[in-house]
C-alpha cells in the first residue's frame, strides 16, 4: 500500500519595480541538467485521467488518508504529514495546489535527487506551512526567529547553499520561489506571473532582518548589502499553475546543482504538464512511491 510514504490513517482530514535593484543571471539551456527525474508519456488528459481512476479505485475515496514520513533530511526536524482525497483532486482536477502536495513533491525531489549526495549540502528546504503571509502578518518577530533557528542548526553557511522557500501569499493565493544563498548574501526571486519582490513587503522585510541576525548571531561580517535577484522564469498563462512552476523551479536547480541560479529557459507550457507527469508516473505509480493502490 505504502512504502516509502508511511501508512494508512483511516480517518477523514479535515509598488512599483526598480531596474536597477534587478540583475540577471547569465542564460544556460535546463536540457544540460547532470540528473533528471524521469517522466512519463501521455498527455495532460490522459495522465489526469490515470490519476483520477486510481483514486476511485482506491480507500482514499471511503475516508482514508495517508501519512508521508518527511525525515529529518526534508525540512530539518522528522515529522508526518498527510495526504487526503482533496489533496489529490488538486491534481486530476488542475487546481491551486496546496500545501500537502506541495511538501509531498518536495520529499519525493529529497529522496530521488538529493538523499546520500553532496546536493544535501547544497540545497534546503522550508516548510511553507511555518512561513508564509498570513504567519508573517500575524508575528514577523516569531517568523524570523524561526527562520535563524533553521539556519543555526544547518551549520555556519559559509560555503555557497541554498535555502528554498515556497512562499504563498496567503489565504490559497500565489506561489512564488525564495531562494537564499546566506554565504554570499544574495536571494534569488523566482516567479511564474510578472513583478518582484516589491509584492510581497513584509516578506522582503523578513527574509532580509532574518539573514543579518543570523549573521548576527554568528559574528559575521555583513561586507555588503543583501542582493535580491529576480529571475528571469517562464510565466504561467492562466491562474492555477503557480504551485506547478514553483516545484519545477526547485526540480531543476538541484538537477542542474547549481548555486547561482542560471537564466531558466522553459516553455512556458511545462511546468504543469511535467510536474503532474512525475507525479503520476513516480510518486504514485512507481513501486516504491506508491502513495494510493
Amino acid at each position: 500500500m505504502l512504502k516509502k510514504a508511511g501508512k494508512d490513517i483511516p480517518t477523514k482530514s479535515g509598488t512599483k519595480t526598480n531596474p536597477k535593484s534587478q540583475k540577471e543571471v547569465p542564460g544556460q539551456m535546463l536540457d544540460k541538467a547532470s540528473k533528471e527525474i524521469p517522466t512519463t508519456s501521455g498527455t495532460k488528459s490522459q495522465i489526469m485521467m490515470r490519476l483520477e481512476k486510481m483514486v476511485e479505485e482506491s480507500d482514499i475515496m471511503h475516508g482514508a488518508i495517508r501519512s508521508v514520513d518527511m525525515d529529518e533530511g526534508v525540512f530539518g526536524i522528522a515529522h508526518s504529514e498527510l495526504i487526503a482525497k482533496e489533496d489529490m483532486q488538486q491534481l486530476f482536477e488542475h487546481e491551486e495546489l496546496g500545501i500537502a502536495v506541495i511538501h509531498t513533491y518536495i520529499w519525493y525531489m529529497y529522496d530521488t535527487l538529493m538523499r546520500g549526495t553532496e546536493l544535501c549540502n547544497r540545497f534546503n528546504f522550508i516548510a511553507a506551512s511555518r512561513i508564509n503571509t498570513t504567519f508573517i502578518t500575524k508575528n514577523p518577530t516569531s517568523v524570523m526567529n524561526e527562520l535563524v533557528d533553521i539556519f543555526m542548526v544547518a551549520g555556519d553557511n559559509t560555503t555557497p547553499s541554498l535555502y528554498f522557500l515556497p512562499f504563498n501569499s496567503g489565504n490559497g493565493g500565489h506561489w512564488v520561489l525564495v531562494a537564499m544563498d546566506l554565504s554570499r548574501l544574495m536571494v534569488y526571486y523566482l516567479d511564474s506571473l510578472p513583478g518582484d519582490w516589491s509584492k510581497y513587503p513584509s516578506m522582503k522585510k523578513t527574509v532580509d532582518a532574518t539573514i543579518l541576525k543570523f549573521r548576527s548571531k554568528k559574528n559575521y561580517r555583513n561586507r555588503k548589502d543583501i542582493t535580491w535577484v529576480r529571475v528571469q522564469c517562464p510565466q504561467q498563462n492562466n491562474s492555477i499553475d503557480c504551485g506547478f512552476f514553483v516545484l519545477r523551479f526547485m526540480r531543476d536547480i538541484i538537477a542542474l546543482n547549481r548555486i547561482d541560479i542560471p537564466k531558466m529557459v522553459w516553455n512556458n507550457n511545462l511546468g504543469f504538464i511535467l510536474i503532474l507527469s512525475d507525479i503520476s508516473s513516480n510518486l504514485l505509480l512507481n513501486h516504491e512511491y506508491v502513495l494510493f493502490s
